[in-house]
């Protein structure tokens, strides 16, 4: 008996040290969407991802892995680039999931460390129904595998797959209702408040990841919320976004874990010009990207320059900003630094854990370059202050795309000084090309080296075409 005592003790000694940890993911949120981060030319209220900010830290240089969805949360998931996988371009619509059966998960990291792990939300990462690919709605009562909780290490599921099946809720690995795609959001922020209600005082600590499903397509704010902004639906449903991340916490806050919770609020690339009517935005003197050209699907930053907040009490300085370099794979290695958990050289090949700067040891992450990938499978390389696209035009939907820009004659490279011209309007290729030849060389080698982090080279799953406007 005294030994489980011992042993009970040790355990809540233990829990008391690891924070809880709550990620959510919106989805289509541009940089230029939160008030905080665009105060000039940000019409659309966002009060409680504002509050986020204050009580913590605000990254100004954070990117998703990806310009469009699937591949973002590949890589936040694993903490490696979704290029280095059979996905080359485009997102998954189903079918067998992108993350390979033995690849270990940031949930799989934490249930090893005695974390339950749920996920809430949109998952976009391959999924088949009583084995199949189904690519509308699935019936009642079939089983869901490649899902979150056979290939994402998740103990518990509840959400849908892809916003195409935005009429079809998941739970665990069973289709249990079709719901109207109006219903997801809110359907979504009840079942995180009380997944966070349910938590009792002896409980694990967790792992709650909130991949939203808004305000990408379909564009359905709540009744009570259409017309809010004055704006736009797309306006509307980024107040509601907004509303759900202040219902978590409170809930948070409710149940006494917002103290020893580190919250994570960010998105998986730019906002959506057509859904959203990026058009009628700026007209009436909102810009969802902020200051920078492009949007989803761009390479331009656009396209993935996204928000990212941190709060964490007691940790974390409240009002902080850090302006180091960092992509959502860096996810990874931050919680594994934060519980002293080592990651073996297959694991986590392209993240960086930037926990000194959650704490404000250190302004630099070491991060020294970033990858960037738009939806038609093209990159860019990026440094502290310079960034070397590898294809004329977008790389994604906006004008010029690159057939266009070939059409034209544009350069076949674009070099931009972002510390000078964020706006990434100044092609400086053909006067540098001594830099430009240096970032080749450096995006050539992470290719061939199978990672970004040191450690020796690991393999890609297929073959990595770096410039695929080239006839190959």
């Amino acid at each position: 008996m005294r030994c489980f005592l011992l042993t009970l003790v040790a355990l809540c000694q233990l829990q008391a040290k690891q924070p809880n940890i709550v990620i959510m993911l919106s989805d289509d949120l541009g940089y230029g969407e939160l008030q905080h981060l665009n105060p000039e030319r940000g019409k659309i209220p966002t009060p409680h991802l504002d509050a986020i900010a204050r009580s913590g830290m605000t990254f100004t240089d954070a990117h998703s892995g990806s310009s469009v969805c699937t591949p973002t949360r590949y890589g936040l998931l694993t903490g490696r680039y979704a290029w280095r996988t059979r996905l080359q371009r485009g997102v998954l619509t189903g079918g067998e999931s992108l993350i390979a059966e033995d690849r270990k998960t940031l949930a799989d990291l934490l249930n090893e460390q005695g974390y339950d792990t749920a996920i809430i939300g949109k998952w976009h990462l391959g999924t088949l129904y009583d084995g199949k690919h189904l690519k509308g709605t699935a019936p009642l009562g079939a089983t869901v595998s490649h899902g979150p909780i056979e290939r994402g290490g998740f103990d518990f599921f509840r959400g849908f797959h892809h916003a195409r099946q935005m009429d079809v809720w998941l739970e665990d690995q069973t289709v249990k209702e079709h719901i109207d795609p109006v219903e997801m959001l809110p359907r979504l922020t009840q079942a995180a408040v009380d997944y966070i209600s349910s938590r009792r005082e002896d409980s694990p600590p967790f792992f709650l990841y909130l991949p939203w499903n808004s305000p990408h397509s379909p564009v359905v704010p709540s009744p009570e919320w259409q017309g809010k902004s004055g704006i736009n639906e797309h306006a509307d449903f980024v107040m509601q976004t907004d509303h759900s991340h202040g219902q978590v916490i409170a809930a948070l806050r409710n149940r006494g874990l917002l103290d020893n919770t580190l919250i994570i609020v960010t998105s998986d690339n730019g906002t959506s010009a057509k859904t959203a009517n990026k058009k009628e935005l700026e007209s009436r003197g909102h810009f969802p990207s902020g200051p920078f050209r492009g949007a989803k699907s761009d390479i331009w930053d656009g396209g993935h320059r996204v928000p990212f907040l941190a709060s964490w009490p007691g940790i974390i300085e409240a009002g902080s900003q850090s302006d180091s370099l960092i992509c959502l794979t860096d996810c990874f290695a931050t919680v594994a630094d934060i519980l002293d958990v080592p990651l073996s050289d297959a694991t986590g090949e392209d993240s960086f854990s930037f926990f000194p700067q959650l704490k404000g040891d250190t302004p630099k992450t070491p991060r020294e370059k970033v990858v960037h990938h738009s939806i038609a499978g093209h990159f860019a390389i990026r440094d502290e202050r310079w960034k070397l696209i590898f294809c004329p035009g977008s790389g994604g939907w906006s004008a010029p795309n690159v057939a266009s820009a070939i059409n034209k004659g544009e350069p076949r490279e674009q070099l931009y000084d972002m510390s000078a011209d964020k706006e990434e309007s100044a092609n400086l290729a053909s006067e540098n090309p001594a830099i430009a030849a240096a970032l080749r060389k450096e995006m050539e080698r992470l290719i061939a080296n199978g990672r970004s982090t040191p450690g020796p080279p690991q393999k890609n799953d297929v073959r990595v075409v770096l410039e695929k406007w080239k006839k190959n």
